[in-house]
């Protein structure tokens, strides 16, 4: 069977060799424009693609498909229906990058609490320099022990999230999530967000979690606790975010997420003068070792479809 990547991009440096093994032909395109997929997954079997997205239009050009893998969790790329009309498995990959998110955000949590980006700026600015004893303690620097960990959708992310900050001797409540199912043990949100010191967003963006934090919800948190959000960039109203650290209301924030992804039309919490605030480019996922288990499990759903027991189908 022949198979076609169209946007290897974040993924050029792993080793291909093995979904190469599993096919006659791989074909490989480090981006692909919508108005090129038609005629880039002309004539194969198998396609693969990130972020690219694939529609009915693209899938009646194509009568040889038999196959679409998503390398990684999200579909929404994917027109389903027509897939599953056309009897074509769509597979994605799930849990890849939960140790890489959990190191990530907990690299976060503690950045924001011993301000070590601060220090190190003021270090190579020259204040240590010049200062009047040996140490500096121009910023102010919390222990995470003892804090409470507010935990919004507590699967394989965020009971990882959780499982870390134990070690560093918090306590972890958990909200229940808007549009979720009642489940024992979880929180109403306005009680939750009165509690936590610490608020980590692992919830995916639905109706029911659009802006769910926003100016309201901030308000109901303890001045000087801190926010971060690895989830997705809509969860949280920016501007509500931006007016909190601004406000000193919070007393950090950081986001590995933007409502738009990249910010080619900028974003408003690239402002300069919002304090405390730390953004990384969606990249918390993005370990060697996470992104080599996406082609291991983009390898298991080709064998699985090849064998007649397809895994990971998500349009069955």
């Amino acid at each position: 069977m022949k198979a076609v990547i169209l946007d290897l991009e974040s993924l050029e440096d792993l080793d291909l060799g093995p979904i190469q093994s599993e096919v006659s032909q791989l074909d490989l395109h480090m981006a692909t424009a919508l108005e090129q997929v038609e005629e880039r997954i002309a004539g194969y079997d198998i396609v693969i693609t990130n972020k690219v997205k694939v529609s009915r239009a693209a899938m009646d050009a194509t009568p040889d498909l038999k196959l679409i893998c998503v390398v990684a969790t999200g579909t929404n790329n994917i027109d389903l229906q027509a897939a599953a009309e056309k009897s074509i498995p769509v597979c994605n990959c799930v849990a890849y990058g939960v140790d890489s998110v959990a190191q990530h955000v907990l690299s976060m949590m503690l950045a924001l609490h011993t301000n070590i980006i601060q220090y190190d700026r003021a270090v190579k600015a020259g204040d240590w320099g010049k200062a009047s004893q040996f140490c500096m303690l121009g910023f102010p620097i919390r222990e995470l022990s003892g804090r409470t960990l507010g935990i919004v959708g507590y699967g394989n992310l965020g009971s990882a999230v959780a499982e870390l900050a134990k070690a560093f001797g918090m306590k972890v409540v958990v909200a229940q999530r808007p549009g979720g199912k009642p489940q024992a043990g979880r929180m109403p949100m306005d009680q939750f967000l009165a509690e936590v010191d610490v608020l980590s967003l692992h919830c995916p963006l639905t109706d029911e979690t659009l802006d769910l934090i926003d100016t309201v919800a901030l308000a109901k948190m303890k001045p000087g606790s801190v926010l971060i959000n690895a989830a997705r960039g809509g969860v949280v109203n920016e501007q509500a975010l931006a007016d909190a650290l601004r406000s000193g209301h919070l007393a950090g924030a950081a986001t590995d997420v933007l409502t738009q992804e990249p910010p080619v039309n900028g974003n408003l919490l690239l402002a300069d003068d919002i304090p405390n605030l730390i953004i990384t480019p969606h990249s918390a996922w993005g370990s060697r070792e996470a992104r080599q288990r996406i082609i291991d499990q983009t390898v298991e759903n080709i064998q699985a479809f090849k064998s007649g027991k397809s895994v990971r189908v998500v349009n069955a």
